[in-house]
């Protein structure tokens, strides 16, 4: 579904990402973990044209070179930022509308509403709440039901047990078990990694903005050096 060859990309004016090279099959979740500063929440930005980047990037089949960032939404990839990025003062209702503007046009762009709320109960019951007065975890809840308004078949999710409370991390982690059985392929950037690990097919581990190791989530979660280094065991 999503194939990455020798990618670069600067940030900032930092060299983020120096050839990676990636692959992500439909109905797959696949983590990429690293330390803080590895190019990670870089990665989910070349992938949705938030940065330029060299090298290739390819979606479907599709090269996404030079496709604007709300093409590449209508193309069927969906991106939940670091930190959520809500519209604070606005309700739930109006965020989740929101997130299917670019779907204008269609008829059914309201459908997936059903879908966020077998996910998130919680959201049906705070509709009329303000974002800014929602928790944490109730926050992350609506960025992701927002980009599930996009009707996404890639979603990418940017560290969503930030800032969470733990009880909750786990009804986070659990909704994006559902949404790949639902058949949306996920994209995973966790820093809860053992978490992650768990839920993931497949892994890549940055370091520095380079890919160091790649295969199956079981296998580099049992790596003695990834469990020493990332998850402190």
């Amino acid at each position: 579904m999503l194939r990455l060859h020798d990618v670069s990309a600067s940030y900032r004016g930092l060299k983020a990402l120096q050839g990676v090279s990636l692959e992500v099959n439909k109905g797959e979740v696949v983590a990429v973990i690293g330390a803080n500063g590895a190019g990670k929440s870089t990665l989910l930005k070349a992938i949705a044209g938030q940065v330029a980047t060299t090298g290739t990037i390819e979606f479907e089949a599709k090269s996404l070179a030079r496709v604007p960032a709300h093409a590449i939404t209508r193309l069927g990839i969906g991106l939940v930022p670091e930190g959520r990025r809500l519209f604070p003062r606005l309700s739930v209702e109006a965020n989740l509308r929101l997130g299917a503007y670019a779907r204008r046009g269609d008829p059914g762009r309201f459908a997936p509403l059903e879908l966020v709320f077998s996910l998130f109960p919680r959201l049906e019951e705070r509709l009329a709440q303000r974002a800014e007065t929602l928790s944490g975890g109730e926050q992350q809840m609506l960025a992701i039901g927002r980009a599930l308004m996009t009707q996404p078949r890639l979603l990418m999710l940017d560290e969503p047990s930030q800032g969470i409370m733990p009880r909750l991390v786990d009804d986070i982690l659990a909704a994006v078990a559902r949404i790949r059985a639902l058949g949306v392929t996920v994209l995973l950037v966790e820093q809860r990694l053992a978490e992650a690990l768990e839920i993931a097919d497949r892994a890549y581990v940055l370091q520095t903005g380079r890919v160091v190791m790649s295969g199956p989530a079981r296998r580099i979660a049992a790596d003695a050096d990834v469990r020493r280094v990332y998850l402190g065991m």
